[in-house]
């Protein structure tokens, strides 16, 4: 290259070939070009000679750069291009197509806007590209100013123009107008129809993208694997799965060529249907099809296989035949892990994705260490969650909203209210406290740490709440106590025209409960099921069943256990049990007793329970006969944990260890505690109940 380069501007001169030769030349030079590097030294002789003068080879060198992604290079170009040459549309058409093709569809627009005011008309290759800037844009008023162009200049007929402005009206949500445009169309070739399929589909309506493709069977066009495939997505974006499958089956029986990205669409319909045998079939047709050429496909058997943690050797599989594997790839099969809850799994392909040198097109984003992060909050690993988002942060990747609704999640658990607060602040920095998923992050993370005022406040910010923001607002209140105000934010929730869910019941029942408020808890239990026409579940019979045990209705209780139209599971046993241990009825322990041993549950709490309850009524065989029958179960109980942070310094309290620094303070105090409480009749036994007495022991350090 470098001898041509050198061949042709000692051997060639003005004297020999005129300038439009010339021009021919460096054109052809421009186009072998296969280097960033060769293009800096074809653009350094052309200014040198003064070529670039000419509009025709600075469009071209514009050309050049935007084919090496080197957007500030063409940019210069355009800028150092003399004024006189700026009369060829061609120059103005290639430095917007590559802002437009490197997503700088604001730029794109303002060249736009430049062009129109030297004086210069757009042509056939502009319109196409300023309304794909809008589209991008998402403005109504310049999607509306560019038609007016389109029509002003006489493009209404132009095909290719007009199927711009339709797939730009569907880009922004406004299929009446996309409608009005094509309706309007004198010509309309296939791709203006699947425009139109697709436009439906984008916006998640399958009605209309079935009725525009009937239409044009109607007219005499025959859908190709374009249209077929945008009808696919449609439905399968509206969770229209079982109907997704059979438009599939029925492009297999018409003999409709199959598009890669069809058999993508169908392949993540298996995986949110938790079908993995139907997607079994379908790989079996992608081998038969010659589709694993397709890296997308591959990516997308990972996913529907990693649904299913029986399969995921099959997704790994997958992912170890891949020779050219993308970030992509190694996404999925890090999410397959992580929604297995094998979160050690997930972190180590994470920490191969690390070590991998492919460059920073294979570091881990901001996917990859979502993924690992909620991986390990959802399986309980909370320290090993925050400890990840840190290290996040150090290696500069830029959190998404996901990323930042899982941590808090985290801080909500921990009731980490400090590092919450510091998450909101990164929220508010990075223009994404507007997020819902955020927000309701954020009311969850400030009611769980009993900070009332600042998840209202959050709550209040919220322009479109949804039904998770009521809940956890009425969640927050109602775990501290606060069943009052759980109750009035149902009521205003209800008045807001906002339909409750089973969740909503459990929180505000719980809140009843939690309250003493019996009265008022039956009442909503009564709604439910009369005014909200909501079935019960095995969950709102346990709160219904707490809720009367601990007001002492034991006989009440226990006769919602023996009504309920489902089987009771071990909380609807265990809420009855713990009323029994609270007010000391050892008859109705007795007829629960076998149902307890019965259970099948992995869930220790209830086994525990009785056991203790044995223990405090001197009956030690009963006691450990229960233990006993625990063991042999395989059951483990979990010693439980409590941790305070003072002063910046994180105290953990495990039941049943008897070790600390600081134990004699601690248990100096507690007797103090004991003596002023028994001072004034309050019933110290329920607090120092099942071993709880390092729980309470979080209250010295507060102290200090």
């Amino acid at each position: 290259m470098k001898n041509l380069l050198s061949l042709t501007y000692t051997k060639l001169t003005p004297s020999i070939f005129n300038n439009h030769l010339l021009d021919f030349f460096d054109y052809l030079l421009l186009q072998r070009c296969f280097t960033l590097q060769q293009t800096h030294q074809i653009h350094t002789q052309l200014i040198l000679t003064t070529a670039h003068h000419s509009s025709f080879l600075s469009a071209r060198l514009i050309a050049t750069y935007d084919r090496f992604s080197s957007i500030s290079a063409a940019r210069k170009v355009f800028a150092t291009t003399p004024v006189e040459s700026l009369q060829n549309i061609l120059l103005w058409n290639s430095i917007i197509r590559a802002n437009v093709s490197h997503g700088y569809y604001q730029y794109a627009f303002q060249l736009y806007v430049k062009m129109r005011k030297f004086g210069f008309l757009p042509d056939g290759f502009t319109f196409p590209l300023i309304i794909k800037s809008c589209s991008c844009i998402e403005d109504i008023s310049l999607c509306k100013i560019v038609h007016c162009h389109v029509l002003q200049l006489g493009f209404r007929n132009n095909l290719h123009v007009v199927n711009e402005l339709v797939g730009m009206y569907g880009k922004v949500r406004r299929m009446e107008d996309a409608c009005n445009v094509f309706d309007g169309m004198v010509v309309r070739n296939v791709l203006s129809w699947n425009t139109m399929v697709s436009s439906y589909a984008f916006n998640f309506d399958s009605v209309g993208a079935i009725r525009i493709f009937k239409r044009m069977e109607l007219e005499g066009l025959k859908p190709n694997y374009v249209t077929w495939t945008s009808l696919l997505s449609s439905h399968a974006r509206c969770g229209l799965y079982d109907e997704t499958m059979e438009f599939f089956k029925l492009t297999r029986t018409r003999g409709i060529e199959i598009s890669a990205e069809a058999i993508a669409v169908v392949l993540s319909v298996c995986a949110d249907m938790d079908r993995v045998q139907w997607g079994k079939e379908i790989h079996g047709y992608v081998i038969k099809g010659g589709y694993e050429d397709y890296l997308f496909v591959k990516n997308t058997l990972i996913g529907t296989y990693g649904k299913k943690r029986e399969h995921l050797c099959d997704a790994h599989k997958i992912f170890s035949d891949i020779k050219n594997k993308n970030l992509v790839s190694w996404n999925a099969l890090i999410s397959s892990y992580a929604e297995s809850g094998l979160c050690d799994e997930a972190y180590e392909v994470f920490l191969q994705l690390e070590k991998s040198n492919g460059g920073s097109s294979r570091r881990p984003n901001v996917i990859s260490w979502s993924a690992v992060i909620s991986g390990f909050a959802s399986k309980g690993c909370f320290e090993q969650s925050l400890e990840l988002f840190r290290r996040m942060q150090l290696a500069k990747v830029m959190a998404n909203c996901v990323t930042i609704s899982s941590v808090l999640s985290v801080c909500s658990e921990l009731a980490a209210l400090n590092s919450g607060r510091e998450l909101h602040a990164y929220a508010i920095r990075n223009l994404m406290d507007a997020n819902i998923l955020v927000g309701n992050g954020l009311i969850n993370m400030y009611m769980k740490c009993g900070v009332f005022k600042e998840g209202h406040l959050v709550f209040d910010n919220i322009k479109n709440r949804d039904i998770i923001s009521w809940n956890s607002l009425i969640g927050g209140y109602g775990m501290h106590g606060l069943g009052e105000n759980a109750l009035r934010t149902f009521d205003q929730m209800i008045k807001s025209g906002m339909r409750p869910d089973n969740i909503t019941f459990v929180a505000v029942l719980s809140a009843c409960s939690h309250a003493g408020l019996v009265a008022a808890g039956c009442n909503i239990f009564d709604r439910m099921v009369t005014e909200f026409k909501i079935e019960p579940n095995v969950e709102h019979y346990a709160c219904m069943v707490d809720l009367l045990g601990r007001a002492g209705l034991l006989q009440e209780a226990s006769d919602i256990v023996r009504n309920m139209p489902i089987e009771p599971n071990e909380c609807v046993w265990g809420a009855l049990l713990n009323s029994c241990r609270m007010y000391r009825n050892t008859d109705v322990v007795e007829e629960l007793a076998s149902q307890i041993l019965g259970l099948k549950s992995e869930i220790t709490g209830s086994f525990m329970l009785l056991s203790n309850i044995y223990s405090a009524n001197g009956r030690w065989e009963d006691s450990a006969r229960v233990r006993v029958s625990a063991k042999n179960k395989g059951f483990k109980k979990i010693p439980g944990q409590s941790w305070i942070e003072v002063r910046k310094k994180v105290y953990t309290f495990t039941a049943g260890n008897v070790v600390h620094l600081e134990q004699g303070e601690i248990y100096a105090i507690l007797d103090e505690l004991a003596l002023q409480m028994a001072s004034v009749n309050y019933n110290i036994n329920s607090c120092f109940d099942q071993q709880c007495i390092y729980d309470q022991s979080e209250l010295l350090l507060v102290a200090n």
